[in-house]
């Protein structure tokens, strides 16, 4: 049985996502200590005991300690196998969070997964994000990965619905193309009138045509109907995206030019992926193999790598005017 500290480094959800798919694949029996120790809310929320319920689903594992507030779980892997689940935290919590813990489990087995909460909301990539810059590095190495948004999603009421369809793959090893990348937009909202996802597209455009020379083609997808109401966006260009979330008494026009800004950001730095790409793909990088960078070795990314090499991955990372990562 290993046992991991949930309060080292990043020590947030981020850990235990990460340990419970390590010891999915891995096959290692975990205990998981201190969970998001040095948080306001210190201990499981909603949103992570759903992202443990994923990934036990997907390996038939037996937990104990899923319980809201407890600090200290197990996790005993069975055999990865596929499965078709449904996961509701039954509050707005980060869909794409707990898609992140269940995602490199199921490439093994192959199997789908209904994800209800929120699609959309704050210190989480987006949906968006994830089908748009985090998959399409996973696709291009050879895995197959069907992301479909039934309901948007945003705090505090949540309701938003995505369904995730994986196959079984032994991907090739992580790469990033050297060609030009295209450039996209995604201005989505739910209960809000048409025009804000068309500010919101509209300004992010004209920052990142006059700052980069992108021409980018928007896509615009208000919803109607749902439980909650708000609106974001998301841009990228190749395997660098940026994020904005939209609130009352912000001009739709602020939100999508802070979203180009921090693309912006991005590109003029050195790397061929984004900071936070960087992190989420390391565990992709123990599996497969392979190769990238970023601008700044990050507290997610030191996070990652100490705790798949407690699982016995060495993740190779060199630091210098830019931070490369191989394995």
């Amino acid at each position: 049985m290993l046992t991991v500290d949930g309060s080292h480094l990043e020590g947030g959800g981020q850990i235990l996502r990460l340990a419970v798919a390590l010891s999915a694949i891995s096959t290692t029996p975990v205990t998981v200590t201190r969970i998001r120790q040095n948080r306001d809310k210190p201990g499981l929320a909603p949103q992570h005991i759903a992202a443990v319920r994923a990934v036990a689903g997907a390996c038939d594992a037996e937990c104990t300690g899923l319980s809201l507030r407890s600090n200290q779980i197990t996790f005993t892997p069975g055999r990865l196998r596929r499965a078709d689940l449904e996961i509701d935290p039954g509050t707005a919590g980060s869909t794409p969070l707990i898609l992140q813990a269940w995602l490199p489990v199921a490439l093994h087995a192959g199997g789908s997964i209904m994800v209800t909460g929120g699609t959309e909301v704050v210190w989480s990539p987006t949906i968006d994000y994830l089908d748009r810059v985090l998959a399409p590095v996973l696709r291009r190495a050879g895995a197959s990965i069907e992301i479909e948004v039934l309901e948007r999603g945003y705090y505090p009421q949540g309701g938003g619905r995505v369904r995730v369809r994986v196959e079984p793959a032994r991907p090739d090893p992580i790469a990033i193309p050297e060609e030009e990348p295209g450039c996209g937009i995604v201005s989505c909202s739910a209960g809000l009138p048409g025009h804000v996802v068309e500010r919101q597209a509209a300004a992010a455009r004209a920052l990142l045509e006059s700052d980069l020379g992108l021409s980018c083609t928007p896509t615009l997808d208000p919803r109607e109907g749902g439980a909650s109401t708000g609106s974001s966006i998301t841009v990228w260009s190749g395997a660098k995206g940026a994020v904005a979330l939209g609130k009352r008494g912000l001009p739709a026009e602020k939100v999508g030019r802070a979203a180009a800004r921090n693309l912006i950001e991005e590109c003029r730095s050195p790397g061929t992926v984004d900071v936070h790409l960087a992190d989420q793909l390391l565990v992709y990088l123990a599996c497969y193999g392979g190769e990238y960078s970023t601008h700044t070795l990050s507290m997610h990314a030191k996070t990652a790598r100490h705790l798949l090499l407690e699982f016995g991955y060495e993740i190779r990372c060199r630091e210098n005017d830019i931070v490369e990562f191989s394995a």
